[in-house]
């Protein structure tokens, strides 16, 4: 088994913890509200800001050894330049104030997803970092697109308030590709851990920042004009 399958097979568990999320489930069935959508587009601001800070923070700590992955690092940092906007834009076109987005703090849950990678390459393993590519690529490559089309049924927006979701759903799947021959590279067994454990948590902590949305019958965020 090469070490993308073993990936896939330790983190089953955590991945479907993680699809079981009600607010996932109801944004699959087309149930869900504007001010839960203007939500999650306020937390995926706060954690794909820190995307290209966390890319560059791996490249700049991997080992000479690893030249094949600071080079990696560095085609994914060109990919995902400026996708924070694409999300701010999206808060426009749904009649949020993208202004007040940006200033805002996250929550919980996103907050310590964030600062958990941050720890994780500067004090253990840069490596890490691939164990989050993993979680947020690969959920987008099996629910963006699909949670987009059921999303504009029912909210009734514009196309233009959905291209992070449509956009994510087709680029990641490509990048998917990239990663999967990218990980089959690593050989060192502490490198294939830090990736597994990684990835176990960011499942577990990306779960909870969808439980902590507000879900269809409860009170409008605050952010949702």
């Amino acid at each position: 088994m090469n070490f993308f399958d073993h990936l896939q097979q330790c983190t089953q568990p955590d991945r479907d913890y993680l699809f079981a999320s009600p607010l996932i489930q109801a944004a699959l069935a087309g149930q869900v509200q504007r001010h839960s959508y203007i939500a999650f587009l306020t937390e995926a601001f706060h954690h794909v800001s820190h995307t290209v800070p966390l890319l560059m923070a791996c490249g700049a700590r991997i080992s000479a050894r690893q030249e094949w992955l600071r080079n990696a690092m560095a085609e994914y940092i060109e990919e995902e330049l400026g996708h924070q906007e694409w999300i701010l834009n999206d808060l426009r076109a749904c009649g949020a104030d993208a202004d007040a987005v940006r200033e805002s703090q996250p929550a919980m849950a996103t907050e310590l997803m964030v600062s958990t990678m941050y720890d994780r390459i500067n004090r253990l393993n840069p490596v890490s970092m691939l164990g989050m590519v993993f979680v947020l690529e690969g959920t987008s490559t099996l629910l963006a697109t699909q949670a987009a089309g059921s999303l504009k049924q029912s909210l009734g927006l514009p196309d233009k308030a959905f291209s992070y979701l449509t956009s994510h759903g087709a680029l990641d799947l490509e990048h998917m590709k990239f990663f999967e021959q990218l990980v089959n590279r690593l050989e060192d067994p502490a490198d294939q851990h830090a990736v597994v454990h990684t990835a176990r948590v960011i499942y577990r902590l990306y779960a909870e920042m969808f439980r902590s949305l507000p879900g269809s019958l409860e009170v409008p965020h605050a952010l949702a004009g």
